[in-house]
């Protein structure tokens, strides 16, 4: 039988790895995955996208970033700058995208998850109440960088 730890560690790699996987499907940019790390006491972003994701494992995934590299992710697959309500819902749709391309991933592993609606953050946030947070972050060549953060109740 396996620890309690030993079962979380497990859990992480998948996630993370589910991360890793859905990143390369839904991004279709030059980008670099940076070190996977722990975030410490609060997350505080200026601008994201909070998906639920429920199910086997409980938890919240955040893509959170400056505005202008989403701005300039949807330029770049949309050819056009968006601005105010259309670049929030580009946001909150490209989170989605991330979320439900990763659930899919961790399913084929074994961890069945469903997402919930995406919940657009702007200005000044701060989240807590969560057991554990990692940090994914991901620089876009170019556009600078976005993090994916999970927020886990393990």
């Amino acid at each position: 039988m396996l620890t309690k730890e030993i079962q979380r560690n497990s859990v992480f790699t998948v996630l993370e790895s589910g991360v890793h996987d859905a990143l390369k499907i839904v991004l279709p940019l030059d980008y670099q995955l940076l070190e996977p790390r722990l975030l410490e006491g609060a997350l505080k972003l200026e601008f994201g996208v909070l998906i639920g994701i429920t199910g086997d494992v409980h938890s919240r995934m955040v893509l959170a970033g400056v505005p202008d590299v989403f701005r300039s992710i949807a330029g770049s697959l949309y050819g056009m700058a968006l601005e105010g309500d259309m670049l929030a819902s580009f946001s909150g749709e490209l989170g989605n995208m991330i979320a439900g391309t990763f659930s899919t991933m961790i399913g084929n592993k074994g961890i069945q998850t469903a997402i919930t609606a995406p919940t657009i953050m702007q200005g000044d946030t701060v989240l807590s109440g969560y057991e554990k947070a990692v940090n994914i972050p991901i620089d876009i060549a170019s556009f600078g960088k976005l993090d994916i953060f999970l927020l886990l109740d393990l």
